[in-house]
């Protein structure tokens, strides 16, 4: 290898690795959900706190924007590497202090106000870091081969996904699963520091982007990049084309095939956590190279078709795909050793309580194909009749067996090649559509209302599709009523498949793509 590939695939590297840990950052917070819920949140329902977890999540996307703004103007003033090294430690520190947050239980409010707080600094890290990152690596890159040096930044988001739920494996199955849940999912928070620390020492040597180093030694960079993007009619009409053609679609799909599918296998199939981490990264580590090699298709056939094609195939497909998910661990669809069936029941005294008493109903099943249930409920008993008692809280675990696993992990596997094709070539084609002295501003608000916004409220909104729908089968059964969904649980699928469905139009139509119309 040459020094000059030598070089680049050092600028690739270092910068990929930086942005991977960004990620981590930010999605160890959503791969800890379900222990979030009952740390951070009233744990009096704890399908709210779910959901409360879930909406500050999601606040962390919201703000991306603001952050893409933001820093998307220093790093047109200032330079790219100067940018992306501030929001690197602003990331890592947000997330090392969230893991030192005390629980709801010992300052009660506080405790998810703090959360919410450093969720909206980690949304901000994160605005200003792909942006960055993206448009850095792109301007060292050849334009022959822009589509796959930058995939090499597209893999970040997975594989930052997939270390976050390795890190949480580890640390579960070392500590212990009582331990972890009662403080060990700490560990994966705090971690962040040293990987932050780590790489600020390998940015810090990284040299400025030579597109943006010439173009401010020759004067030519924008005086006000936020004006020239968003406030000229003509480069604002490809900051929406990019919006509502390519990112919107692409953020949907994102999350559909990453994050919901995994909130989907914990919440709604109920599989075990530990299962369910496994199937995800078993997926994750299948799927990653088509990053590339989807990007790397797009230089020679281009970035619209291949990122076009992936939004339709997710749209044809979820519902097909979803149903064969809930299938293979319904309950309904096996055979129960009713032999085995065991039904324990402790009553003890509520928490805090003289008189109030706490039933704890367990229930475990077993079936011909190895599969296991597990159903814990708890009823608190109030000695005052008069008061409303608390809902009762019902937990579900079902450990599936290998092939069943191997099933999931196919349906996974697939989720995750479209989300190759729509993401794999994406930072080239945003990149490629605006010019240099503008371009961190103008790719970064697109990229982060499309993946932050409409993406990253994604798992919330989902969640409470299905969940509505299975509230309104629940009244309807208990009134006596006939039931007319009788997929409640695909519900959620209707959000990204209308949202990839206009992006899919709008990109069809009007987008056109020159990949050296900005060099």
């Amino acid at each position: 290898m040459s020094e000059k590939k030598q070089s680049l695939a050092y600028i690739i590297g270092a910068s990929s690795v930086g942005t991977l840990i960004e990620w981590y950052d930010f999605y160890i917070f959503g791969s800890l959900a379900t222990v979030i819920a009952t740390k951070f949140f009233p744990p009096d329902n704890p399908t709210a706190a779910f959901l409360s977890t879930l909406a500050t999540f999601a606040a962390g996307f919201v703000v991306r924007p603001f952050g893409a703004l933001f820093f998307g103007r220093l790093g047109d003033l200032i330079g790219r590497k100067y940018t992306f090294m501030v929001t690197l430690i602003l990331m890592g520190g947000a997330t090392f202090l969230i893991g030192c947050i005390p629980s709801y239980e010992t300052i009660g409010f506080f405790a998810p106000l703090l959360v919410l707080l450093l969720r909206f600094l980690q949304g901000l890290a994160l605005g200003g870091e792909y942006g960055g990152a993206a448009t850095y690596v792109a301007e060292h890159s050849p334009a022959e081969k822009r589509g796959f040096w930058t995939s090499w930044i597209q893999t970040t988001a997975t594989i930052g996904l997939f270390v976050s739920l390795l890190v949480i494996m580890v640390t579960r199955n070392t500590l212990g699963t009582e331990a972890f849940n009662d403080w060990g999912w700490r560990i994966p928070f705090w971690v962040s520091l040293i990987m932050v620390g780590v790489s600020f020492i390998i940015r810090r040597n990284m040299h400025e982007s030579p597109l943006f180093a010439k173009a401010k030694a020759e004067g030519k960079t924008s005086a006000n990049p936020l004006k020239e993007s968003f406030g000229n009619k003509y480069n604002f009409k490809f900051v929406l084309l990019a919006l509502f053609g390519a990112t919107m679609g692409q953020g949907v799909v994102w999350y559909t095939g990453q994050f919901y599918a995994l909130s989907f296998l914990q919440k709604i199939c109920n599989v075990d956590d530990n299962q369910v981490n496994v199937i995800i990264a078993l997926g994750l580590l299948l799927g990653t190279p088509f990053f590339v090699i989807f990007a790397s298709l797009s230089d020679k056939i281009g970035r619209k078709g291949i990122m076009l094609a992936g939004m339709l195939l997710a749209i044809i497909c979820y519902r097909p795909i979803f149903e064969k998910i809930y299938q293979t661990t319904n309950l309904k669809n096996k055979e129960e050793i009713v032999a085995n069936t065991k039904v324990e029941v402790k009553r003890a005294l509520a928490s805090g309580s003289e008189v109030d008493s706490l039933i704890t109903t367990t229930t475990t099943k077993e079936f011909t194909d190895g599969t296991k249930y597990k159903e814990v409920k708890k009823v608190t008993i109030l000695a005052d009749a008069s008061k409303e008692a608390p809902k009762p809280d019902v937990k579900k675990i079902t450990t599936i067996n290998n092939s069943d696993r191997n099933t999931l992990v196919l349906m996974v596997f697939i989720l995750l090649l479209f989300v190759t094709m729509a993401y794999g070539p994406i930072a080239a084609f945003l990149v490629e559509m605006f010019p240099t002295r503008i371009r961190y501003s103008s790719m970064s608000l697109p990229y982060h209302i499309g993946n932050g916004v409409f993406g990253g409220l994604m798992p919330a909104i989902a969640t409470y599709l299905a969940t509505r729908a299975k509230d309104i089968n629940d009244a309807a059964e208990k009134a006596g009523e006939a039931i007319v969904n009788t997929q409640p649980y695909l519900e959620g699928l209707w959000y990204p498949i209308i949202l990839a469905g206009v992006s899919f139009v709008i990109g069809l139509l009007y987008i056109k793509e020159d990949k050296n119309a900005n060099d």
